[in-house]
């Protein structure tokens, strides 16, 4: 019966009956009610679907960390002094060799004519002895002659044997004197060159730690004037989380992606797993004092792995966010349903699900599982391209 007609027939009721009594108005109110909610209620459940199809799937680990360059230095100085003169700027591409910095070499430079000096005395020593060394030797060689024809006595050869030996003596010492002047020399023409800071490689400037006209002291430890990387390689330090760790190790296939263009894609490959988180280094039994075994307990375990990307066009930019994902596994052109049509997934890789056939009929099929990223699942074997499978009730709750 239609809606309308039933309606049209309460109406006349009602004409007919022009005086009703209470009890009999809301008896007609209950049968139109139970009218309206049995004519849009429906024994037929309505499901969430999705049809079966071809596709590729990838099984991925994921991780973030941050891009480096593959080279990263920090240029120190290693004299105490102030800086006179900055030759860069960052951003500034150099080679190496090229002046950075130059800090004040008075010092060096007075320090150098001193050690000079003192070569200088020693050399000019070690000339005189070693004349006084020949002319003892001579005169030892004619008094050789002149003993053995008894022309002198034992007592005159045997002082001029000891002048020899006292002139070789002083020479050698005076030798020694000059060595050492000559690395004091040699030390102080090094020292001399510290207040030039040159780059140790090709690379770019990244940042300038100090100013013209900053004093630096290297007493203890040299301060950093300029830090330079090497920007045509880099590497990313990504943070693997415990619960990922045993699925990854070097070797496997990866691409990531960075906040600043999520559209490109940088393949590569996970080139080094480190053993132990950075933790260790807090570890008490190594450092004591450094931490507790109870805060480490607490704390979230992460293990670094390391990535290294070409970056010829120099679009990666020193610490920049990389988004990481770690192949595990991957499969393409196969039939593919939502994760969530699966039931009962045994570790044979077997479930079943409910298959949609005609308007209304659910028919349950055993099916083998391939890859199964908790989103997407491959299907081995089981279902056919184009069926379609029940993923959830009207309710949202799964069927």
């Amino acid at each position: 019966m239609r809606f309308s007609s039933i309606i049209q027939s309460i109406i006349k009721l009602i004409k007919k009956r022009k005086k009703l009594s209470f009890f009999g108005g809301v008896f007609l109110f209950i049968i139109f009610i139970s009218t309206i909610n049995s004519f849009f209620s429906t024994d037929t459940p309505i499901y969430m679907t999705a049809v079966v199809k071809r596709g590729d799937i990838e099984d991925t680990v994921l991780a973030s960390g941050l891009v480096r360059p593959y080279r990263l230095v920090a240029v120190g100085a290693r004299v105490t002094g102030r800086v006179v003169a900055m030759h860069v700027t960052p951003g500034a591409i150099v080679q190496e060799g090229d002046l950075l910095a130059e800090i004040d070499s008075t010092d060096q430079e007075n320090d150098l004519k001193r050690k000079k000096s003192v070569l200088s005395n020693s050399q000019a020593r070690l000339a005189e002895q070693e004349s006084y060394l020949q002319q003892a030797q001579e005169t030892l060689k004619r008094q050789e002659g002149m003993i053995k024809e008894h022309a002198i006595s034992r007592v005159n050869f045997d002082d001029a044997v000891v002048q020899v030996k006292i002139r070789e003596a002083q020479v050698a010492q005076l030798q020694e004197q000059v060595a050492q002047a000559r690395i004091d020399v040699d030390s102080a023409e090094v020292n001399l060159s510290y207040t030039r800071v040159t780059a140790p490689a090709k690379g770019t400037v990244l940042a300038t730690v100090v100013e013209e006209g900053q004093n630096i002291n290297a007493s203890q430890s040299a301060p950093t004037i300029v830090i330079l990387g090497d920007l045509s390689k880099m590497t990313i330090k990504a943070q693997i989380s415990e619960a990922d760790i045993l699925k990854v190790r070097a070797g496997q296939p990866l691409y990531f992606k960075v906040l600043g263009n999520p559209q490109r894609r940088y393949e590569g490959k996970l080139e080094t797993v480190e053993p132990a988180p950075e933790s260790i280094r807090m570890d008490e039994s190594i450092n004591p004092g450094m931490g507790t075994s109870s805060a480490l307990s607490s704390s979230a375990v992460y293990y670094n792995a390391l990535v290294h990307v070409d970056n010829e066009d120099n679009f990666l930019r020193t610490y920049m966010t990389a988004q990481m994902h770690i192949i595990l596994d991957s499969a393409k052109d196969v039939l593919l349903v939502p994760s969530d049509a699966l039931h009962d997934e045994t570790q044979e890789r077997e479930a079943w699900v409910q298959v949609l056939v005609g308007a209304n009929k659910v028919v349950k099929k055993q099916v083998v599982v391939g890859i199964n990223n908790r989103v997407m699942a491959e299907i081995v074997s089981g279902l056919d391209e184009g069926d379609i499978v029940i993923i959830g009730s009207r309710d949202g709750l799964q069927a």
